[in-house]
């Protein structure tokens, strides 16, 4: 892809960006409305290429928050129309890479040295780039490296980028102004995180170390002399993206053992770290022929508080919608409903969440679940749709949820898409408690 020379760092010129950005939008919509008037019957389709390629051909110069929220959006394929989920998907792992120059520009700042001067060779050339940073293959003394590079001035911006998207987000996603603070609250907090590489290398060891022991798992090590708080050194490894290893025709067998591996690393986190890698979109694991998944990113972990964590997994449970005075208490605490609400709200939410949260706990009923059930994901994003049309959850005076929901949530449904692309079945394993 074409590299990028320069990035804009200040606020002045992301915020230069994004209005230049909302005037093509403008445009678009005016093209749209003047050919409707000739054309009654003319479709969005247009008018959601036209406005996606725009948005993310800045998100993508811009790279930092603004980029990473059009990826977050890319995984959750049922509040974005198709194009826009082409476009934001492009995020994951094929954003355009910033030039050589910078680089070593960042290299020189932490270590006072070019790459090439502490590795015997360093590509010139990105092998990856997302949303944060990019990165590069080193060798030295005959060992591959995987060098990730942040991009510059991401990690000052967090806060005022995502103050930028808040106006697409608003028009995009049909959400009422107290839910999208919650969310967009939730996602700084993360991305703050995410731009911290001396955290994500504790992380990182940490909980690789505590899964090791998982079949079918293959983590890097991480080498500290060669890390700081913009670059982060870890081994090298070989495998595919998922499009790209499904290009491959991989037996049954070879995917199984993959989603498997999927099932128990996220499961093994959850209920016995409560910590878990929450960013699970296809450009953080490589997939290799012999049914082994490398992951190779940790940057996004979500800490699960003991409390949330037992009253969100609680309505998990298969029996729980039997047991209306426990259900009760289990929306009240997790913010779904208030002491405030009238009898009609509270029943109008308990309804809505219920049928959301049999939804997502269905492949929890089981001793298996098959992913590669279509009319599943059909469900979950009918009743997506459903809920973002609801006037009641539009209008409503509080958030409903907890922030914590967020990216747990995210994090599952995530799951269920790369179980669905592999099209596989798997043993889903869980606590005796949830059973």
């Amino acid at each position: 892809m074409k590299e990028q020379i320069t990035i804009p760092t200040t606020k002045i010129q992301r915020a230069a960006k994004f209005v230049k950005t909302g005037a093509k939008v403008g445009g678009n919509y005016i093209k749209h409305y003047t050919k409707k008037m000739i054309d009654p019957k003319l479709s969005k389709d247009q008018l959601d290429q036209d406005n996606a390629e725009d948005i993310y051909g800045s998100l993508s110069e811009l790279k930092g928050s603004a980029l990473k929220v059009a990826q977050m959006l890319a995984m959750d394929k049922n509040l974005l129309p198709q194009a826009y989920q082409n476009q934001f998907a492009m995020a994951q792992y094929s954003a355009p890479p910033l030039s050589y120059p910078l680089v070593v520009k960042t290299f020189r700042e932490y270590f006072k040295k070019g790459p090439n001067e502490l590795f015997d060779s360093f590509s010139k050339n990105a092998v990856n780039a997302a949303s944060i940073g990019q990165v590069h293959q080193a060798n030295l003394n005959g060992h591959k490296y995987a060098v990730k590079i942040q991009y510059p001035g991401v990690g000052n911006s967090v806060k005022s980028d995502l103050k930028l998207v808040k106006p697409f987000a608003l028009r995009l996603f049909n959400l009422s102004e107290k839910e999208l603070a919650q969310y967009l609250e939730e996602v700084e907090s993360k991305l703050l995180e995410e731009t911290d590489y001396e955290l994500e290398l504790i992380r990182s060891t940490e909980i690789t170390k505590a899964c090791s022991h998982l079949e079918n798992l293959v983590f890097p090590n991480y080498y500290p002399d060669f890390s700081c708080e913009r670059i982060i050194t870890m081994d090298w490894i070989d495998g595919k993206h998922l499009k790209e290893f499904l290009l491959d025709n991989p037996s049954e067998d070879v995917k199984t053992k993959i989603g498997q591996a999927l099932w128990d690393f996220y499961d093994h986190q959850v209920h016995q770290l409560k910590q878990v890698h929450a960013d699970p979109h296809p450009g953080n694991f490589l997939l290799k022929p012999d049914g082994k998944l490398g992951v190779i990113d940790f940057g996004c972990v979500k800490v699960i508080p003991e409390d949330f964590y037992e009253g969100y997994f609680k309505l998990i449970k298969k029996d729980i919608a039997q047991d209306e005075e426990e259900l009760s208490k289990a929306f009240l605490d997790l913010g779904i409903v208030f002491d405030t609400d009238t009898e009609e709200e509270r029943k109008f939410f308990i309804d809505a969440f219920k049928e959301m949260i049999s939804l997502l706990g269905r492949p929890f009923h089981s001793d298996s679940f098959d992913f590669s059930d279509d009319s599943y994901f059909k469900e979950i994003f009918d009743f997506s749709e459903k809920l973002s049309n609801m006037k009641e959850l539009r209008e409503s005076k509080q958030a409903r949820g907890s922030r914590h929901a967020l990216y747990i949530n995210r994090t599952y449904f995530g799951l269920y898409n790369l179980l669905n692309d592999l099209k596989v079945q798997v043993d889903t394993t869980k606590p005796d408690w949830l059973r």
